[in-house]
């Protein structure tokens, strides 16, 4: 199959994970002819349920949330226009493993994990399943989590291994052509956000009268994914694709409130809010438009 010039992946934990960090750049690059393929580790089987006559599908009841959630990101996908989206070796194939806060605040593996859960997944024999992704698609650009998963969820980090063993070995000339022509990815992506602009956002929600936005959060002690702006190399201005961002996020409905503060905001907070999505890059060479600290576009530099 012909693909167009440009390729574009993104390796996520959950569905509805890739819609809050990337939904806007998402959109975009379809938008503009790109091919966007999404490859989901899990189905998110172990995901809070926020809609009440749901609940029954909970793993500890009817354990049927991973099948609704597949819904939920076929129906976010196609308002995204995104139409090559995977799961990582196929539907269930590794669990989601569940959570839980630690004393510090931030996610960490819990107590206890199912025996299929991606957390315990062999790391070669998940690696090889993106192996042929890339092989297939051969991306220009892969984008993914930091080594801290963002805020330490164990799939995140899991997702972000894989990823990042995916990358070099795909890229092996020798290794395993069973899985398709060696292909070096030029470029990866830490999804992140910027520290200045998400202090400023609760500045501005705060001063508006919105005291229970992130309440408890200290904008002079941000949690660990509020990335200093001299340590970000790219923003993406997904600010015309504001809306299907918004309503791609609705159609997560078990995961996100469609009548939290974050769906409230004013409009000029809102774009930049949803519409402006930071990145690290980790692999490549940064090339922003001559006079500009960031780069605008993550295929800078690839040559297409």
């Amino acid at each position: 199959m012909a693909l167009p010039a440009r390729r574009l992946l993104l390796v996520h934990a959950h569905p509805d994970d890739e819609t809050i960090n990337n939904g806007a750049t998402m959109a975009k690059y379809v938008s503009e002819g790109a091919h966007v393929t999404l490859v989901t580790c899990t189905l998110g089987e172990m995901g809070e349920i926020l809609v009440p006559e749901l609940e029954h599908l909970a793993a500890d009841q009817d354990d049927g949330l991973g099948a609704h959630r597949l819904t939920e990101l076929t129906d976010a996908m196609g308002i995204l226009g995104v139409t090559d989206f995977r799961r990582l070796g196929g539907d269930g194939r590794f669990r989601d493993s569940g959570m839980k806060w630690d004393e510090n605040g931030n996610a960490t593996a819990a107590d206890e994990i199912h025996a299929n859960a991606f957390w315990h997944a062999d790391l070669l024999e998940a690696t090889n399943e993106l192996v042929a992704v890339i092989r297939e698609i051969r991306p220009q650009v892969l984008v993914t989590y930091d080594e801290f998963g963002n805020y330490g969820h164990p799939d995140h980090v899991q997702a972000n291994r894989v990823a990042h063993y995916a990358v070099a070995l795909a890229a092996a000339r020798s290794y395993r052509h069973d899985l398709g022509e060696a292909w070096d990815v030029a470029k990866v992506y830490w999804t992140a956000m910027s520290e200045s602009a998400m202090r400023q956002g609760i500045k501005e929600i705060r001063e508006a009268g919105d005291l229970q936005f992130m309440e408890g959060m200290d904008p002079d002690n941000l949690p660990p994914f509020a990335i200093r702006d001299e340590d970000l190399d790219a923003v993406v201005d997904g600010s015309t694709w504001v809306d299907a961002k918004l309503d791609a996020m609705r159609a997560h409905a078990t995961q996100i409130a469609v009548d939290g503060p974050f769906f409230a905001l004013s409009n000029d907070v809102a774009q930049r809010a949803w519409g402006t999505e930071h990145y690290r890059l980790v692999k490549g060479v940064a090339s922003p438009a001559p006079g500009t600290t960031f780069e605008d576009d993550l295929f800078a530099g690839t040559g297409v």
